[in-house]
């Protein structure tokens, strides 16, 4: 039983990494101003009121004592005096009983046991408490031994003022965090920006175009680093333009002698009835490695030269498509350009006739000849598909068989030895040329399906 593998994990991209550490920075502080901020303004709020409650307890309970200090009090007369407003209410326990100005049982049973024993006492006292599940201020102050006076002193609409403030506070932290995430966007955008160039830069030189340099002056503190990368850009360039030199310096110091090699090998070809069957078909051999060998050549001075960036004019590829079948006695019947494409495209004659070329000889040699050839547009892209109906190309293979000298199974299968197995490394390369890429894929009801795509050539 073979082991339980674990998911990979998602990686955030350099901009999200910072710019969530630009939110998570600025909502703490947020968060932590919030709460300081609320902390401070609740306990300020709760002691401001908390002072208020009690003078204004201790003014009605003075009112209450020289109300009592008659011969015959009124004490429902006494209470009712007390401009105790909405948010107060009196309680009087005198002579073991309770006296309020409206009958209130809930009021009376919320005077805790313990604060009437202090204040009956003769101790004032202070305390929170919980009145039809409100909060309130209880302070009971003693009035004579035998008289207590307590004053509740709701604390609700105070709640409703810490709830609002909470709530505003949450608000300036989310704010908070999501103008820290745009400062986070803001500075990724232009911090990496460097980075872009270095990329754009990439990019050009991996479609070929060495010329491409990053400008030292644009940020001094990435000066080395653009130094750098220009240098090894001038030293990739030379050694490549090295490379390509000597592969035509090779090429064409090979032709010469391929040339008088082709030519004695026409002689014997010509006069092979005048020969022995062994020395004929020795003769027909060498006559085909020679042809080979030419065409091997060819491609490698093509292969020298294509590195180079392409160079777009005009170009009617329906008829460079038909042109390329009636070269290999295929019908111009393949050829299909699909609706709302121009025949007409930005690319580089020469070479989109050798992808069209190599393609068709890749479906004739490999993949029991080609079944359509289809031009078709993908927004400004020119889209350049070869069916055929072989056996298709396995999945594994399908990114080597456009390397140098690589050769697909199918080639061994059908037993062809007369590529040079630089045809597809050639279509790469020239799709590579004009910002492109080549690829291959199955077509639906069997074969190879390749696709080359020409960026900028609908432009």
């Amino acid at each position: 039983m073979s082991p339980l593998r674990r998911p990979p994990r998602l990686r955030l991209g350099l901009r999200a990494r910072v710019m969530a550490a630009f939110a998570l920075g600025a909502l703490l502080l947020a968060a932590s101003m919030a709460l300081i901020s609320y902390e401070l303004t609740r306990q300020s709020l709760i002691d401001e009121r908390e002072r208020t409650a009690v003078r204004a307890a201790y003014f009605d309970a003075a009112v209450v004592r020289s109300g009592l200090d008659t011969d015959n009090p009124d004490v429902v007369e006494v209470l009712r005096s007390l401009d105790t407003g909405s948010s107060r209410r009196a309680l009087l326990h005198l002579d073991g009983r309770w006296h309020a100005r409206i009958a209130d049982s809930g009021l009376t049973a919320a005077v805790p046991p313990e604060l009437q024993q202090l204040v009956g006492s003769g101790q004032p006292a202070v305390q929170r408490v919980r009145v039809d599940g409100r909060t309130a201020l209880l302070v009971g102050v003693p009035l004579s031994g035998s008289a207590t006076y307590y004053e509740v002193t709701s604390l609700w609409e105070l709640e409703r003022t810490f709830q609002a403030l909470a709530l505003a506070l949450t608000a300036v932290a989310i704010l908070v965090a999501g103008s820290g995430a745009a400062l986070g966007w803001y500075a990724t955008r232009h911090g990496l920006r460097p980075l872009t160039a270095v990329a754009d830069a990439a990019e050009k030189i991996a479609a070929g175009d060495v010329t491409a340099r990053l400008d030292p002056a644009t940020d001094p503190d990435l000066t080395r680093l653009s130094t750098s990368f220009n240098h090894m850009v001038d030293q990739l360039a030379r050694r490549i333009e090295r490379d390509r030199r000597f592969a035509a310096d090779v090429s064409h110091e090979l032709r010469s002698p391929l040339q008088t090699l082709a030519a004695a090998a026409s002689v014997l070809q010509r006069r092979r009835e005048h020969h022995d069957e062994r020395t004929a078909v020795a003769a027909g051999l060498v006559a085909d490695e020679i042809d080979r060998f030419q065409r091997l050549v060819n491609d490698l001075i093509d292969l020298a030269r294509s590195d180079q960036p392409a160079h777009r004019a005009p170009v009617d590829v329906v008829d460079l498509a038909r042109r390329a079948c009636a070269g290999r006695d295929l019908p111009a019947t393949l050829v299909r350009l699909a609706a709302g494409t121009p025949a007409t495209w930005q690319v580089e004659r020469r070479r989109v006739a050798q992808v069209l070329a190599n393609l068709l000889d890749n479906a004739v040699r490999y993949g029991a000849g080609p079944v359509a050839v289809r031009l078709s547009r993908d927004g400004d892209t020119g889209v350049i598909e070869v069916d055929d109906d072989g056996p298709g190309v396995p999945v594994e293979d399908r990114a080597a068989i456009f390397d140098r000298f690589v050769r697909g199974r199918a080639a061994h299968a059908r037993g062809t030895g007369d590529g040079t197995g630089l045809g597809l490394a050639l279509v790469a390369q020239h799709a590579a040329a004009h910002g492109g890429t080549a690829d291959v894929g199955d077509r639906p009801g069997g074969g190879a399906r390749f696709r080359v795509a020409l960026p900028g050539s609908l432009a």
